[in-house]
This record gives C-alpha cells, sequence and structure tokens, in this order.
C-alpha cells in the first residue's frame, strides 16, 4: 500500500481547446504528460463537467482530479505544472478566466505551506478580494478547496477520508459542508 502522506492531490480543469483537443482531452494529455515527468499515478478521478464562475463567463468546464506520489518538494511540483499549463497553451491574461487548462496543486500529504497563519488569511480572504488578489508563494492545501464542488467532487471519489490539517474535516466532511446546487452542478461526464 502506497503512503498517502507523500501522494500531491492536483485538480485539473479547462473549457477551452488546446495543442491536444478539447478540454477532456486536454485534462487527459496534462495527466500524461504529468506522468512522463516521473510522476507516479496514485488516483484519478473521472471526468466532470461544471458552470464556469462566475456564472455565465464562458463554456462549461471539464475538472479532475489525480493523486501522484513524487519525491519533488512542493515548489517543484508547481513549476511543473506551470510548465504543463504553458505547454497546452495557458495564458493568465483574466483571472478566473476561461482557460485551455489549469493545474492546481490542492494538497501534498499534511503539509501546511508556507504556515498555518499566512494559510489562513488566504482562505479566509473574502469572495471579492480573492477575485483580484493572488498569493505570490505558494499556500497549501489549497486556501478555497473547501469551497469548490468542482474540486470536492472528483476527490472524494479518491481521496474521501483526506483530513485537511488545518480544518480538521475530510474530503466529504468539507462536500456535505457545500450547498446541494454547487454539488448538482457539477457532472460526471464519463
Amino acid at each position: 500500500m502506497r503512503d498517502i502522506a507523500k501522494v500531491s492531490w492536483v485538480a485539473l480543469g479547462g473549457n477551452q481547446s488546446s495543442i491536444a483537443g478539447g478540454p477532456a482531452e486536454t485534462v487527459a494529455y496534462a495527466i500524461d504528460l504529468l506522468k512522463a515527468q516521473g510522476y507516479n499515478l496514485h488516483a484519478k478521478s473521472r471526468l466532470f463537467a461544471n458552470p464556469a464562475f462566475p456564472l455565465g463567463s464562458g463554456p462549461d468546464y471539464v475538472n479532475a482530479v489525480v493523486g501522484f506520489q513524487t519525491d519533488c518538494a512542493p515548489h517543484e511540483t508547481l513549476e511543473v505544472l506551470h510548465e504543463i499549463e504553458a505547454k497546452l497553451g495557458r495564458e493568465r491574461h483574466v483571472r478566473w478566466g476561461s482557460r485551455s487548462v489549469d493545474l492546481d496543486l490542492i494538497a501534498v500529504g499534511d503539509a501546511v505551506f508556507p504556515d498555518v497563519q499566512r494559510q489562513n488569511h488566504w482562505r479566509n480572504l473574502p469572495l471579492d478580494d480573492q477575485m483580484i488578489q493572488t498569493p505570490d508563494e505558494l499556500i497549501l492545501p489549497h486556501p478555497r478547496m473547501q469551497d469548490r464542488a468542482f474540486v470536492l467532487v472528483p476527490m472524494a471519489e479518491i481521496a474521501p477520508n483526506w483530513l485537511h490539517p488545518i480544518l480538521e474535516k475530510t474530503v466529504l466532511q468539507m462536500l456535505n459542508d457545500l450547498p446541494q446546487q454547487d454539488k448538482d452542478d457539477v457532472r460526471p461526464i464519463e
């Protein structure tokens, strides 16, 4: 049995085409590119569709979550994720805008980066501020994972009992805390 404490959880999503094809093909290709970089697949969710945020801002997204085992430090993994995004045509013009692919490092085991205080600051930031501010450092666990059904629904398929090291809630508990409509909006497509 693999040690789940060393698993890096990555959320993948996109709603525009790339060199790999449409959003579903792009997400699948991004997973292949991670494996080609030496990341060992631990678990992979199905693909899901959900509306763009803010509502009506673009075509539906295709999302998935994967777990990889790696000896790379979280900062190195983040660099690899950004390289894959660039290879697949990701351009960062508008925060939370349409994109070919988005690869978010959601968590690495029970690690907290850079520290509890800064993770709490970004996690508790009001939505209006989240839409315009971006941290200049790696924040783990991802400060908005507990708010996003499009992350928690696929993650619940593969890591329902992963425990948030600060909130002390499992993925299933965080998912159950979300409004039912948010959960219903995330639909399996495979």
